[in-house]
């Protein structure tokens, strides 16, 4: 699972002024650990006011997973990685199947999840990518983002981009897109055709199997919101 790091070093005003008082360091430790638990605290209350609940997270001090905050070097580190983005693409997978249209339930139950173009369970472990997209796999989900669902009359993916980007931008890019959805999994964008000059000196676009995988991606995209990790 990828995270989001919480960073806290000993720059807290009281220990500063502990330190110029002439602190012995002995105390300087329990005083940053002090000032860590009280940080992770509130950081739990700003996610608790932010997504509905309280994510999990992992303590490290000076490296080590899980040891005792009072166990911090005077001029040592304490990191906490709340675990943001599962709880991101949770919110977002249920939004997606919150405003879908239901007709047959085929539409709701086809939305994936792609780690850099590779289907991987949302709910699940999710590896470390530079990009996350959640995509509809059927044929006609972009006749339902042009709103020709009465049911959605606003679309469903760029609308839940939006709403998710005012949740959680300050944890990711979150944007409303299109990806080429082939094979089950995603196809990189194949752009415009490359031109090159022929033996008369004349430009020309390539053709044939290029132009083909050209027109094969742009007629398989489908609404999208992608996924940047900041």
């Amino acid at each position: 699972m990828a995270h989001v790091t919480t960073k806290i070093e000993p720059i807290e005003r009281s220990i500063l002024l502990a330190i110029r008082d002439g602190e012995p360091a002995a105390e300087r430790g329990p005083r940053l650990a002090s000032y860590a638990r009280q940080a992770i605290a509130e950081a739990q209350e700003v996610n608790r006011r932010a997504i509905g609940r309280v994510p999990p997270h992992e303590t490290f001090v000076d490296g080590r997973q899980g040891a005792p905050l009072e166990s911090v070097r005077p001029d040592g580190v304490i990191v906490a990685e709340f675990e943001l983005l599962g709880e991101l693409f949770a919110w977002i997978g249920e939004m997606l199947v919150n405003n879908s249209p239901v007709l047959t339930g085929d539409y709701a139950a086809s939305h994936a999840f792609f780690a850099d173009g590779v289907a991987v369970d949302a709910g699940g472990t999710v590896p470390a990518a530079e990009e996350y997209v959640f995509l509809n796999v059927q044929p006609y989900a972009r006749k339902i983002e042009r709103g020709l669902s009465p049911q959605a009359p606003d679309g469903v993916y760029e609308s839940v981009a939006l709403m998710a980007r005012r949740r959680f931008g300050n944890v990711a890019s979150i944007r409303f897109s299109f990806r080429s959805f082939q094979e089950g999994g995603i196809v990189p964008y194949a752009g415009t055709a490359s031109v090159s000059r022929d033996s008369r000196g004349r430009y020309k676009a390539a053709a044939g199997a290029d132009r083909a995988v050209r027109l094969r991606e742009r007629d398989t995209r489908q609404p999208a919101i992608v996924i940047a990790v900041r």
